[in-house]
């Protein structure tokens, strides 16, 4: 199209002079009858006839070498472009699969003859043996064996977690492994085919596909242990027990998601968490064995009623803060110890999740405000606006 519009704006200079006296001179070679003819052309004809050959087809070039630069200047659409995302399902399932795993586990025995054992998946994100799952996978694990592709089994450790996110990072050593592609900001649409690989009920054959579309973006649901994942992906794909750490792949074969639950409630209802809440926090996973976040300068811990009994508090949610560091951030800001945020700016707070969710718009503030409860009172608080620690290299 690009192309098209530029040769259009050249067409007039094409096929028109604008010179008057060019004009007059084009009438005068054109018009045999006011002109004798000889059989030698005259000095003007030879040099209108140049200039009529030679000035289009100088202008045509250039037209077409303008246009070309336009057509090649316009930006891609989205981070992944739609030719990339145009592979067909077995050939993103002959892509994907050797990087999907099954993890079995073993927990601490729920009487003295029998032992909590389950099933879940993960994916290989790097050829040193680094394995992406959920977090709900490993709680409370004693010990663990990573099922590979090829049938292979071999033990793995648990090298970091992240309730929050709902993520955990298993290391294995083997070789030839094949690690998955991950986009780090998924561009999605509404409605694009989408695929899900995972061994659910650990059933025997290697991984299971599944395949559906996705139904919506940046979900947020709660989870059973009381904390909300934000960043979802909705999708129709079906999801079964066991597919809980597995990927969520788009046509281009790239990971945009790893699966984490269903709606209990519903049919075709899954999540995913999408590859843009998890990709900054791998490295410092792998480096630190944890999230890195901001130091508030106290201890952020969800509102229960256990916790409510124990201090001996008022109220129904909130995020308690505990441990408030004398000439730390919240100290400086007013916090005492046992203060229940209750609202971040406008957000209501019920759990950490919500917590840490709400001070992310506030990134480019100054100041963030919180709404406190301390006793029977409530007040705000303006706290500077946290930034993130350096993090380890």
């Amino acid at each position: 199209m690009k192309q098209q519009g530029a040769k259009t704006i050249f067409a007039p200079f094409l096929f028109y002079d604008f010179h008057p006296e060019s004009s007059c001179a084009t009438m005068a070679w054109t018009r045999v009858d006011e002109a004798p003819m000889t059989s030698v052309p005259t000095t003007q004809t030879r040099f209108l006839f140049f200039r009529y050959l030679t000035i289009p087809f100088l202008l045509l070039v250039i037209a077409s070498a303008f246009g070309g630069l336009i057509a090649h200047a316009e930006p891609p659409i989205g981070s992944v472009s739609s030719y990339e995302k145009s592979l067909s399902v077995p050939a993103v399932v002959a892509k994907v699969r050797p990087s999907v795993v099954t993890i079995l586990t073993r927990g601490m025995p729920t009487t003295p003859t029998q032992a909590q054992s389950g099933s879940g998946s993960g994916v290989i994100i790097d050829e040193s043996g680094y394995i992406l799952t959920n977090n709900h996978l490993v709680a409370g694990i004693k010990s663990l064996v990573v099922g590979l592709s090829t049938g292979r089994l071999t033990p793995g450790r648990v090298v970091a977690r992240d309730f929050l996110l709902d993520l955990a990072l298993v290391k294995i050593t083997a070789m030839d492994l094949v690690p998955a592609t991950l986009n780090p900001s998924p561009s999605l649409e509404i409605g694009e085919s989408v695929v899900a690989i995972g061994n659910p009920l650990a059933l025997k054959g290697g991984s299971t596909v599944t395949v559906g579309v996705v139904s919506a973006v940046d979900r947020s649901v709660l989870t059973p242990d009381g904390e909300t994942l934000y960043g979802l992906i909705q999708t129709d794909a079906a999801i079964n027990p066991g597919n809980s750490g597995g990927p969520l792949v788009d046509l281009s074969g790239h990971v945009i998601g790893i699966n984490v639950a269903i709606a209990p409630s519903a049919q075709a209802i899954s999540y995913a968490i999408s590859m843009d809440a998890i990709y900054p926090h791998i490295q410092s996973m792998i480096v630190r064995g944890s999230v890195l976040r901001p130091d508030l300068g106290f201890t952020p811990v969800t509102i229960t009623a256990s916790i409510m009994a124990s201090f001996g508090l008022e109220g129904d949610h909130g995020v308690l803060a505990l441990n408030v560091e004398p000439g730390g951030l919240a100290a400086v800001g007013g916090f005492q110890n046992c203060d229940i945020i209750t609202t971040v700016g406008q957000h209501q707070i019920y759990n950490l999740g919500d917590f840490w969710h709400s001070l992310r718009p506030s990134g480019d503030q100054p100041t963030v405000q919180l709404t406190i409860q301390r006793k029977n009172a409530q007040s705000t608080i303006s706290l500077q606006n946290p930034s993130l620690p350096k993090a380890v290299p």
